[in-house]
């Protein structure tokens, strides 16, 4: 399939699209790349669907194709209008709100998210899905899901690679172009399947693996003393801590997401023993 197609849409997409100026500060950059959301709707044969900014419906309208239900949630007023009086589907919900401010009871019975989300929610989606067990298919910025998916040693190896590897099995579907938006991003995108592991990590957990991932060039026994501040204890008290682990002169960025996860458990343990 050639994903760089670009497909008119079922109605007079183009005058929409240039009659609706995009807000930066929603990052907006909507989907004008039909045989994109084919691929996409793929995912939600018979499930019931979640859909997080469908701007002007293109992917919406292949959901409805699929999907056993559809909710797409808005927060612009104005394409939630066009929406409203170009969509029509027994299969579709819409809703004219900040998904982030969507009642938990009115999304729990939803199987998936399906969205091409912009970038500058990334990081607040994947929290949202790691503390609901949703699984999601999602276009992403491409550097973000090369963070998401980057193993201990490589260079971008990053929080955000401990922590997706500890909520979640990632897989990596295919790559956007940037001509697949409207206004073109200077980025391309990928899209990942995201599924959900049962792993309860505690939010103090999360905290710990945090300090020692903005360190994460130095060895542990460094990592933890710079961490002081954040934990409210003396250096030399979080020395005597590292020292008590064999991987107390390992550096941070070459350790497995699961061994940093178990020092973490054992740091805190430590330290509330104190």
């Amino acid at each position: 399939m050639n994903r760089g197609n670009i497909v008119d849409f079922g109605y007079n997409y183009k005058e929409l699209l240039h009659s609706i100026n995009p807000h930066k500060k929603l990052g907006q950059n909507f989907l004008i790349n039909v045989n994109i959301a084919k691929e996409e709707a793929n995912f939600a044969a018979d499930k019931k669907v979640i859909e997080i900014g469908p701007g002007f419906g293109i992917l919406t309208n292949e959901l409805c194709k699929n999907a056993s239900k559809v909710i797409a949630i808005e927060k612009d007023a104005r394409l939630f209008d066009i929406l409203s009086s170009n969509l029509k589907c027994k299969k579709l919900k819409l809703v004219n709100k900040d998904f982030f401010d969507v009642e938990k009871s009115i999304l729990k019975d939803y199987d998936i998210v399906i969205a091409n989300i912009p970038y500058n929610l990334s990081s607040k989606i994947i929290l949202w899905l790691s503390k609901n067990s949703m699984p999601a298919l999602l276009c992403l910025q491409k550097e973000f899901v090369e963070h998401m998916l980057a193993k201990h040693g490589m260079h971008n190896y990053s929080k955000l690679s401990v922590v997706s590897s500890l909520y979640f099995k990632i897989t990596k579907v295919f790559d956007v172009p940037a001509s697949s938006f409207y206004p073109k991003p200077k980025v391309d995108s990928s899209v990942v399947l995201i599924k959900p592991i049962e792993n309860n990590i505690r939010d103090d957990e999360i905290n710990v693996i945090s300090l020692l991932m903005m360190h994460k060039k130095k060895s542990l026994r460094n990592a933890l003393a710079d961490s002081s501040s954040q934990l409210n204890k003396q250096k030399n008290e979080l020395r005597g801590i590292a020292d008590s682990l064999n991987e107390k002169d390992t550096k941070i960025f070459t350790m497995s997401p699961n061994k940093i996860l178990a020092i973490s458990k054992e740091i805190l343990k430590q330290l509330n023993q104190k």
